[in-house]
Order: structure tokens, then sequence, then C-alpha cells
């Protein structure tokens, strides 16, 4: 018999990530979430994972501290003895929006160093890793899913380090696609929308004005439930040809209607 595919979460407490966490324990997988705190939220998260059958893990750390990486990917690896996927889920939005001839070096460096410097180098670190492993005929398939936002494509004039950390990201997981096809390893992207989480609440109200007048051909909002179904099929390797591809979940939004 085969084992169980083992998926490491990051920002996976809640949000987006738990929607992810709870849709890869409904495929299968063991999850290791990793955030910056454990509080009331990753209990709620390693509850609900452990509420489908699955065993679940938290690791503590922020993904901007590269000096933290090797222990943070060292516990992921010793949850459950192995890694078989990484989901790129933790992020930033910028404190203040405004024009882009406003933006400061400080704004910046800190959305990036976590958005795209973290990630990137976070993802190193876990391809090595998964690089050495010796593997055996019965192990799942493996893969890395990044998820980065409609604005890899669509610009966000009052947030522009936000769309640069995105639009970077969609490079990144090009990249790695190369690199790592011939040790089938899978990469993949998906570019959420307008998700209903914490990070989109203060917006609320405008994204309700935009979704009503149309804004994408699906009018409703996105739920991380909506994220993690996409994620699980691609963490599974439903789409066994498919790699470095970009999948957007947004209802539509991306589609230009003339």
């Amino acid at each position: 018999m085969s084992r169980a595919a083992v998926a490491l979460v990051t920002g996976g407490r809640r949000g987006i990530g738990r929607g992810i966490a709870c849709a890869l324990a409904e495929a299968g997988f063991d999850v290791v979430v990793n955030d910056l705190v454990d509080d009331a939220a990753a209990a709620e998260t390693l509850a609900a994972i452990r509420a489908k059958g699955r065993r679940a893990a938290f690791v503590s750390g922020s993904i901007a501290a590269l000096d933290g990486h090797p222990r943070l990917v060292d516990a992921a690896f010793a949850a459950f003895g192995t890694l078989d996927c990484l989901v790129n889920n933790a992020g930033i939005q910028v404190k203040v929006r405004g024009d882009v001839l406003d933006v400061k070096p400080e704004s910046f460096d800190e959305l990036l160093a976590v958005n795209l410097r973290g990630t990137f180098f976070l993802t190193q670190t876990v391809a090595k890793r998964m690089l050495a492993e010796r593997r055996c005929g019965g192990d799942p398939p493996r893969s890395i899913v990044t998820i980065s936002s409609a604005n890899a494509r669509i610009v966000g004039p009052n947030r522009a380090e936000y769309c640069f950390a995105k639009t970077g990201l969609a490079m990144m997981n090009q990249l790695f696609a190369v690199r790592l096809a011939e040790a089938d390893i899978a990469c993949y992207e998906i570019r959420p929308g307008i998700i209903r989480t914490d990070m989109t609440a203060p917006a609320a109200e405008r994204y309700d004005k935009l979704i009503a007048e149309g804004i994408s051909p699906m009018r409703r909002w996105g739920e991380p439930e909506d994220v993690g179904r996409t994620v699980a099929a691609l963490a599974a390797r439903r789409l066994p040809f498919n790699t470095g591809d970009a999948f957007h979940v947004d209802g539509g939004l991306h589609i230009k209607v003339l």
C-alpha cells in the first residue's frame, strides 16, 4: 500500500491557506501548516484537518527570515517523515495603498521580502531537499504550487509593490518548472481573483459593488474553498502532463470583453 502524501502550506492558519489545507486533507494529504503564530486560528485549522481523518502539524516561522528556512524545512519534513507538496501561500498586502509615484522603498522592500524573496528562497530550499530524497516506486507524485494573484496580470495602480511581487512569482513558477521537470516535480501557479478573506474584508463594500456591476462573468465572491479545491487537484497531479501553467481561480475576471 502506498503511503499518504504530505503537504506543507505556508500562511496556512486562516483565509485561503486554511481553505487549501482543508482541501488537501479532503484529498488524502497529511498537512503541515506554517504561519507566524500558533494561535486559536491555527488550532481551528489543525482541528479541521484532523476532522477529515488526516494528520496535522504546525511549524512556526516567517518565510521572510531566510536564516530560518533550514529550521522550517527540517521541521516540515520531520513532521511526517517527508514532503510531497509545497504550497507557497504566505503573503502580505500593501499597508498603505496609493499613487505609484508615491511608493516608498520601505514599503516595497517589506512586501517583496515576504511575497517574492522569501517565497523564492523557501522554494529553493524545499526543492533541494526534494531532489536529495531517495524515492520509492509507491511514493506519491510531487509538486510545488504557488499562489500568486490576478494582479500577476491585472494592473492595480494603487498597490504597485503587490503587483511587482505577484508578477515575479509567475516567472518563478516557470523557472522551477523547467529546473525540476526532470525529477518529475511539477510546478503550478494559481491566480485567485476576488476571494472572501480577512485580507479583502476592508474593501468588501467596494468589491461587492464591482461584483454586482459585472467585473467578472461569475457575479459572486470567490471563497477560500474555491482556491483549495484547485490546489488539491494539482497537488494530486490530476493533470499529469502539465507543469509551469498558471490557473485562474477568479470567476472569469481575467477575461477581456469587448
